[in-house]
């Protein structure tokens, strides 16, 4: 996380055509899609999967198919092209391109709701804490804005008063998620699978129904911020000469990125990397228009969060390494170039 609000670095590599590099990435991730649902700790060959999708399959190959991959497989999608997504409002609306979506207390929000959760109400399945999730990631977002639009009053609520009210927030929600987890050492175990980030926690398709429509919401409210976020990377007073008005339009986005991080949080658990680090190879791939930028970063989330489960299957098979730490291992050197070229380029 980063308290420093700097202007995002101009896309200097544009290798094609940017509806090209969109087809050649969405044919990229139907080719990791049919991997995740091949790949496992059971091994089915395509015939045998073939089968099982068209329903003439064995009732173990359907059960493992249908119940086990098939859920997987949409809630890694789902949550991958979420996190990016987010992360390309965020570092709009912040100007900061080290910006991701535990940023703005979201993720710390819903960590520590469904810690209370587990210690206090006794919940014990994802379809239970699901929703409490959810509802810890907005309050925890609602008290970033009120405190960053009373802290930048003066300055109608500049990014750097909501970035410091981000990192106030969340160290706080984490600290006391610290201490319920000190004091109820049952919840731990729990907790410990769900915060790492894993697929396979048991979230099926129940879990999906609950949370898709919720996040299809705030891919609308994203989509229709596309030009409010081109010229928000121009600055506040550009914005405004354009007749963007800043509290309402940081409002939108907001409400917007805690419907799609809360649930892709509920769904794959918490997942650091993602929303940093698709947006930077998109922006390399179209340039920093959001109406190409959004959708090319949704496509690249879902499959760099696929392609670490997958990773995360074959590298210790027949056990199994949670996708959070796979993208920690990834996302951590990338993260470092980044922050380099940045530097660099700055100076």
């Amino acid at each position: 996380m980063t308290t420093g609000v700097l202007a995002p670095a101009p896309a200097t590599v544009r290798p094609g055509p940017p509806d090209r590099s969109l087809v050649l990435c969405t044919l990229g991730l139907a080719a990791v899609v049919g991997l995740s649902v091949l790949i496992g700790a059971r091994s089915l060959d395509l015939p045998t999967v073939a089968a099982a999708l068209t329903g003439q399959g064995t009732a173990e190959a359907a059960a493992i198919v249908w119940e086990q991959r098939i859920p997987r497989t949409l809630n890694g999608l789902l949550g991958g092209a979420a996190l990016a997504v987010a992360g390309v409002v965020i570092q709009g609306h912040t100007r900061n391109p080290l910006a991701d979506p535990g940023l703005l207390g979201v993720t710390a929000g819903a960590s520590l709701a469904v810690v209370v959760g587990i210690s206090v109400l006794g919940f014990a399945t994802p379809a239970e804490y699901l929703r409490f999730a959810y509802l810890g990631a907005a309050l925890g977002a609602s008290a970033v804005l009120i405190i960053g639009v009373l802290a930048g009053r003066r300055r109608d609520a500049s990014p750097a008063s909501l970035v410091l009210a981000g990192a106030a927030v969340s160290a706080l929600l984490s600290a006391v998620t610290g201490i319920i987890l000190l004091l109820h050492a049952a919840a731990l175990d729990v907790y410990r699978f769900w915060t790492v980030g894993s697929l396979a926690g048991g979230r099926g398709l129940d879990s999906l129904a609950v949370v898709a429509p919720l996040m299809l919401a705030g891919a609308v409210l994203v989509a229709a911020q596309a030009r409010s976020l081109d010229a928000f990377a121009l600055g506040a007073d550009t914005a405004r000469s354009l007749g963007r008005r800043l509290l309402p339009v940081q409002l939108i986005g907001l409400l917007s990125v805690t419907l799609l991080v809360g649930g892709a949080t509920a769904l794959v658990g918490s997942l650091g990397f993602v929303g940093l680090v698709a947006p930077h190879i998109a922006r390399g791939f179209v340039g920093p228009g959001h109406a190409r930028l959004l959708p090319l970063s949704a496509v690249l989330g879902a499959a760099l969060v696929l392609g670490a489960d997958i990773l995360g299957r074959v590298l210790v098979a027949p056990a199994e390494l949670p996708v959070g730490i796979v993208l920690g291992v990834i996302g951590g050197p990338v993260f470092l170039v980044l922050v380099v070229r940045l530097f660099r380029s700055r100076s």
